[in-house]
């Protein structure tokens, strides 16, 4: 029997609500942004847009650095990629295609 992983539970998860679908198109094109840029573009408070950017780290879809008291999120391809390979994985053995 086919098991979902905690990396992937996690990703989709973060990606269950329509505000965190909408901040990860902030992220394209490798921006790095504040939480404060994210807040801005997205018309949210900061302590909303910091929760969700929390969420959606955890979940894989973006890394952090800080520098001094600021900290700059950006998408983490590496962490999507390992997320989207392993729900294919389950699917495949849970649900196969038909032949």
């Amino acid at each position: 029997m086919a098991e979902l992983g905690e990396h992937s539970r996690r990703f989709l998860k973060a990606l269950a609500g329509e505000t965190r679908q909408q901040l990860m198109e902030a992220f394209g094109g490798n921006v790095e942004l504040t939480v404060g840029q994210v807040a801005e573009r997205a018309g949210i408070a900061q302590s909303t847009a910091s929760e969700h950017l929390a969420m959606l780290r955890d979940g894989g879809l973006l890394t952090a650095r800080r520098d001094g008291k600021t900290v700059y999120y950006r998408a983490d391809p590496a962490g999507i990629a390992a997320a989207l390979t392993e729900l294919q994985r389950y699917l495949t053995v849970c649900c196969p295609p038909p032949e």
